[in-house]
């Protein structure tokens, strides 16, 4: 399905449907609401300077409607050196209070470019301390040796491969979806 183009800043209303995924791929339209919590064992890796800060094959997607997956590290496969608490915090109505990092490398800071629940909401336990990552705030982040496109917009941290498919929530006109 394609969306009509429209200004940048006029409304959009919400899709009544998402683009048909081919084979192999998820609509994000097929993601729950409230989000689910989901074990992946792909190979999720996040470089910034230069650096693999995280990595695993441990890790947990969130999937919720309209957004592409946010993956959560297990703190013990992330360079918790390279992290850095930082002042403030964001809330999710369905996971609670997340507390954001800096990540830092060798002199170069991204600001708030981390973040974790420490007291997850009921029916987000599984990721209590796991660590996400904006990947529009990193150098690179792979799933799977595939390079991740970050979500539209500034807020949200979903993580876009070939294998999932729109319209992604997070660009101009979207935040009534």
């Amino acid at each position: 399905m394609s969306l009509p183009k429209r200004g940048a800043n006029a409304p959009m209303s919400t899709p009544s449907k998402g683009m048909e995924p081919g084979p192999g791929q998820e609509s994000v339209w097929d993601y729950p609401r409230p989000p689910r919590v989901e074990a992946t064992d792909k190979h999720l890796r996040v470089v910034f300077n230069g650096v693999i800060v995280a990595e695993t094959r441990r890790g947990k997607r969130v999937l919720e409607t309209s957004h592409p997956p946010v993956y959560y590290f297990p703190p013990e496969d992330v360079r918790m050196e390279h992290l850095v608490k930082a002042s403030g915090s964001s809330w999710c109505e369905w996971k609670g209070r997340a507390s954001t990092y800096d990540v830092v490398v060798a002199g170069k800071q991204a600001k708030r470019g981390a973040w974790t629940y420490h007291q997850p909401r009921e029916g987000f336990e599984a990721i209590k301390d796991h660590i996400a990552f904006y990947p529009a705030s990193m150098d690179a982040c792979y799933v799977d040796g595939e390079r991740v496109r970050p979500q539209p917009g500034s807020f949200y941290g979903g993580w876009i491969t070939d294998d999932v498919v729109g319209p992604f929530k997070g660009g101009p006109g979207t935040q009534g979806w």
